[in-house]
């Protein structure tokens, strides 16, 4: 009996990239949260930590807490996440704020809401606990979801890499651009750097098409065209 509710726990279709989020019910450090109901209209990262009281997830915490700002004008909320209970994330939380100065960084109020998943029910639906890695923590994951709380990008570290939190930006960035302006961005784009539009249907004139369009525009193939950026 054992074994085979192993089993039925284990099947559990991860989200992929597209499918819609998980939905969940959650008591977290800022009280219960409902999603996507409370998160409408909002992206959102949602990110696991293996534990409170370890050092890399402290400096990851510390980080995304003081970028909290950047990501709202970004419409972006924060939701963290570990196999720990509400007691033992206030009493990590606090701290954070009363002890831990690092790269400039103290006093650091986590104000985004952390979830008591001590069940694994969150971790689980989302694909937080991989046994290989641990059987009772929740591995170093983000998922990023969109207004429309669809799956737009997933991130996993191994437990002793610290996540890179501009880096998360940066995506959150391009795929809004890339939603607004139809466009893609190229390997290392920062915002500001040139795009890339979408390659024409015809390689015949598509150098020409294109061009005379816009003389923003410029190719580099009939596959590879590109859009200045306003500077």
């Amino acid at each position: 009996m054992e074994n085979k509710q192993l089993e039925e726990q284990e099947v559990v279709r991860l989200p992929l990239i597209g499918d819609p989020a998980p939905a969940f019910e959650a008591k977290t450090t800022m009280g219960n949260i409902n999603f996507p109901e409370d998160y409408k209209g909002k992206w959102v990262i949602l990110f696991s930590h293996p534990a409170d009281f370890t050092p890399v997830c402290t400096t990851e915490f510390m980080t995304f807490a003081v970028m909290q700002e950047e990501f709202r004008q970004l419409n972006t909320e924060l939701i963290g996440l570990s196999i720990d209970s509400i007691y033992a994330h206030i009493a990590w939380l606090r701290t954070i704020k009363e002890k831990i100065e690092f790269k400039g960084m103290k006093d650091v109020e986590v104000l985004f809401p952390v979830i008591e998943d001590l069940k694994m029910d969150v971790s689980r639906k989302f694909g937080m606990v991989q046994p290989n890695a641990s059987t009772t923590q929740a591995v170093r994951a983000v998922f990023i979801m969109d207004p429309e709380a669809k799956v737009r990008a997933i991130l996993y570290y191994p437990l002793s890499t610290g996540r890179n939190m501009d880096e998360i930006k940066r995506m959150i960035i391009a795929m809004q651009k890339a939603d607004k302006e139809q466009i893609a961005t190229p390997a290392n784009w920062q915002p500001g750097d040139d795009v890339i539009v979408p390659p024409p249907g015809s390689c015949g004139t598509a150098k020409e098409r294109v061009e005379s369009k816009d003389e923003n525009t410029y190719c580099l193939d009939w596959f590879m065209c590109f859009k200045k950026e306003q500077k």
